[in-house]
């Protein structure tokens, strides 16, 4: 990896100061008024037949988390957002293994950010949602990603903080 001022990191600095990988997804929460825009998962191995968030997905190496955000709603939904327009709604570290003992892969960075103007219809383009609908944020369906859950709730209780630790 290389650093700002062109120094490069090294395998053996790597190496001797530990080696650790983390996920970083983004997570686009389409609102209207009090409702937001939820996808039901199906087909997918994870979660599936659970409500989760209009559009959400992995950041590709060199992209940015505002580049991921739009490129992700662009894909799974067929709206098109400014990235000026995007307001950020939390930091989730998330980890699913137990305590001190998490694989690399069940270490997780999620941003979750939120959208009022977009241009075009959201409709599914993936195979992977079944069906989408808004809901309003007290009348959720259920089940729900736990993880996404907690930052809904947290939404809806207006008590959303910057950073959201879950799962440890």
């Amino acid at each position: 990896m290389t650093v700002s001022d062109g120094v490069s990191y090294t395998e053996e600095y790597a190496a001797s100061h530990g080696r650790f990988s983390l996920i970083p997804a983004v997570y686009v929460v389409l609102r209207r008024g009090d409702e937001v825009l939820l996808q039901l998962r199906r087909g997918t191995g994870y979660f599936d037949e659970h409500w989760a968030c209009g559009a959400a997905g992995h950041v590709e190496q060199g992209e940015s988390l505002l580049t991921a955000a739009v490129r992700e709603t662009r894909e799974e939904l067929g709206v098109d957002v400014d990235p000026a327009t995007l307001t950020t709604l939390t930091v989730m570290h998330r980890t699913g293994g137990v305590r001190g003992r998490a694989r690399a892969i069940e270490e997780r960075l999620d941003v979750f950010f939120s959208a009022t103007a977009w241009v075009g219809e959201p409709r599914p383009l993936e195979d992977k949602a079944a069906e989408l609908g808004w809901f309003p944020l007290d009348a959720l369906p259920e089940p729900v990603v736990p993880h996404e859950l907690a930052v809904l709730d947290a939404m809806r209780r207006g008590t959303l903080a910057p950073i959201t630790p879950y799962g440890f």
